[in-house]
């Protein structure tokens, strides 16, 4: 616990310099750069592009949670389980498709910038939310369910107070998931203008500077380990609680 707790200051650190002050790491990145080339990517605030690059994120998978969500709970009900083949085809939609074709497809509607990116990744966000929140409400306790019903709870109380609290966990590990995938592919709608990390990594491969493709990728890439390390926590935490409510239930 303590040595995780180490590791994680030691990356929390790593990342605020590198955002911050990334000139500290010219040393580390000099070997990489082009004979007589820049070594840190200075054209934009590295601090900009990375508020730009996770809200773009947190935005895409808060849509693609809320919509994944709401269709799992529509066909786990009676009344509409027949749709459930076409909700899997529409979740399916983003990994059907690649990124890249979706920005193609989106930037004559929405125009070049942030627009085809939040399209991309929510498309492509939907389909591990959808899955995992499908197995956390076909796996609920049927003996927490029957005492739910017991108690006289109306079935949207039921759905609030116990099914979603029990699927919790399950559906944050589809979150999790989704948000890491849009982590790394949010980097590619900086071909359509939109200010995301990327752009350090694009104008790496431009230019030849391997030093601006390293530098863009390590910030992108600790981002990712600490989100996908502080949703891990979030979901032991909800499933030690969920346990023991199952317990005293």
């Amino acid at each position: 616990m303590r040595k995780g707790l180490i590791l994680r200051g030691l990356l929390v650190a790593l990342l605020v310099a590198l955002v911050l002050r990334p000139e500290l790491f010219t040393p580390l990145f000099a070997p990489f750069a082009p004979n007589g080339g820049p070594v840190i990517y200075q054209r934009t605030s590295l601090l900009s592009l990375s508020l730009s690059h996770l809200g773009l994120v947190a935005v895409a998978s808060g849509l693609a949670t809320v919509v994944a969500v709401s269709l799992a709970i529509l066909v786990t009900r009676p009344a509409g389980a027949a749709f459930r083949p076409l909700s899997r085809t529409i979740t399916n939609i983003g990994q059907t498709f690649p990124p890249v074709a979706v920005l193609a497809l989106t930037v004559p509607v929405f125009g070049f910038g942030s627009g085809p990116t939040l399209v991309a990744l929510f498309l492509y966000g939907l389909l591990p939310v959808f899955e995992n929140a499908m197995t956390g409400f076909g796996t609920l306790p049927p003996r927490t369910m029957e005492a739910a019903r017991g108690m006289g709870l109306t079935r949207w109380q039921q759905l609030w107070q116990v099914e979603l609290p029990l699927a919790a966990p399950v559906i944050l590990t589809g979150i999790r998931l989704s948000v890491v995938i849009s982590l790394g592919t949010a980097t590619i709608g900086s071909t359509v203008a939109a200010a995301t990390l990327g752009e350090v990594i694009i104008a790496g491969l431009l230019t030849d500077n391997t030093a601006y493709v390293l530098q863009g990728g390590l910030i992108v890439g600790i981002f990712a380990v600490l989100l996908y390390d502080a949703l891990v926590l979030v979901e032991r935490a909800l499933a030690r609680r969920m346990g023991r409510v199952q317990q005293a239930a």
